[in-house]
């Protein structure tokens, strides 16, 4: 059974002339409701043996879901600019004016900076000679609030008509609520550099999920499907039972999404995080929503539950959500070695999560209930919520 799946045809598989070049929609060939058997037969081939799999949750409406999306610019053989998605395993670009499950208004606004290049005599970056000004575009929009960040990524910080290129854009996208420029002059698989102007705006946007507003910033990690997010966050909750008494630890912690929301059923939050830019905006978010029982930390979770648990102190809850290399055994050693009642792992790899819980249930916990989610339609990624308690 496939739980809140589309009732219409805009589920339906579609036939994008570039997926071959693309290869961001490995599922397209498939309508909807056959994406989701498929992630659900997925997800039961690699956790049957924890315990049994809940039905995957779906979305009403499965198309122009990302809330942020990027374009790498260049030129064609015709000396024409082009801007779109590099092809897999390559720089070669992909022209893509829209996307079926990239956000519409974000698609329209890197058109018209592409139209806006030749008029301010400005050419995409050639990454070859080391020439030209504009590498990528980056667009993040609030999906509730609707504000817009534009981020122009250029390999110098010199803007030909930078008041004028800002104002033009402006004018024909007054939607637009800020707009960023990062400049990195690395020849580097990273998009955003280190250096970063506010051109226009406040320099960030904001966004509600589950009854909190969040800073989103260029470099921030924040879901790009907040109508699901919503979903996994509101079952990690629910899942994790907290009660008024619980401390929970919310570990990869980024802008403190999942730990603020947690914040309102619990005694008290310790977010942690690596990624200092995501750690200054989990603590702007939790002054924005006048939350005072959530403190938010930059340094690795598995030492910061290590001594934890070497200066007596307890947590109920951990609350695990990894990149998709998933976690490491030093970080699952130390959960051991805290020993929480209860762990809720959200992952966005059950290959990997398969892996993890190997290790979590060979040393002291339980699987009680595995719930996937589908954070990405008409892609082969899945996400799976997992409670674990003491065994």
């Amino acid at each position: 059974m496939i739980e809140n799946t589309t009732k219409n045809n805009i589920g339906m598989a579609f036939n994008c002339p570039e997926h071959r070049k693309c290869g961001g929609c490995q599922l397209q060939n498939m309508n909807y409701q056959q994406q989701l058997k498929w992630k659900e037969v997925l997800v039961e081939r690699l956790l049957i043996k924890y315990c049994r799999i809940k039905p995957i949750i779906g979305m009403e409406n499965p198309q122009h879901y990302r809330n942020k999306v990027q374009a790498a610019f260049g030129m064609d053989t015709r000396k024409k600019i082009v801007s779109g998605v590099y092809q897999s395993s390559s720089h070669k670009i992909v022209p893509i004016d829209n996307c079926m499950i990239e956000d519409e208004k974000a698609d329209e606004i890197i058109v018209t900076i592409r139209n806006m290049l030749p008029k301010f005599k400005l050419l995409p970056y050639d990454e070859r000679r080391g020439t030209g000004f504009l590498r990528h575009v980056l667009i993040k929009r609030g999906f509730t609030t609707n504000e817009i960040m534009v981020v122009l990524v250029t390999p110098t910080p010199i803007f030909p008509s930078k008041n004028n290129f800002v104002g033009e854009l402006r004018k024909k996208h007054p939607e637009i609520t800020t707009i960023l420029q990062s400049v990195n002059p690395y020849e580097t698989s990273l998009v955003l550099g280190d250096r970063e102007n506010v051109l226009f705006g406040r320099g960030f946007i904001e966004d509600e999920l589950c009854g909190c507003t969040f800073r989103i910033s260029a470099k921030s990690f924040y879901q790009i499907n907040p109508v699901q997010t919503e979903k996994l966050y509101s079952k990690a909750i629910e899942l994790a039972d907290l009660k008024p008494t619980d401390r929970v630890i919310d570990a990869y912690c980024g802008i403190g999404t999942i730990g603020l929301i947690a914040s309102k059923h619990c005694k008290e939050v310790f977010g942690v995080e690596l990624n200092a830019n995501a750690v200054r905006d989990a603590i702007s978010n939790c002054k924005r929503n006048e939350i005072t029982n959530a403190r938010f930390f930059k340094g690795d979770a598995g030492n910061f539950m290590t001594d934890m648990a070497e200066e007596g102190e307890t947590a109920d809850v951990v609350i695990m959500d990894p990149p998709r290399a998933g976690s490491d055994e030093k970080f699952m050693s130390a959960i051991i070695t805290l020993s929480p009642p209860k762990v809720v792992y959200i992952s966005c790899s059950p290959e990997t999560l398969a892996r993890d819980l190997t290790y979590m249930t060979q040393n002291g916990y339980k699987v009680r209930e595995i719930q996937p989610v589908d954070m990405f339609p008409y892609t082969h990624h899945v996400e799976t919520v997992v409670l674990m308690t003491k065994a």
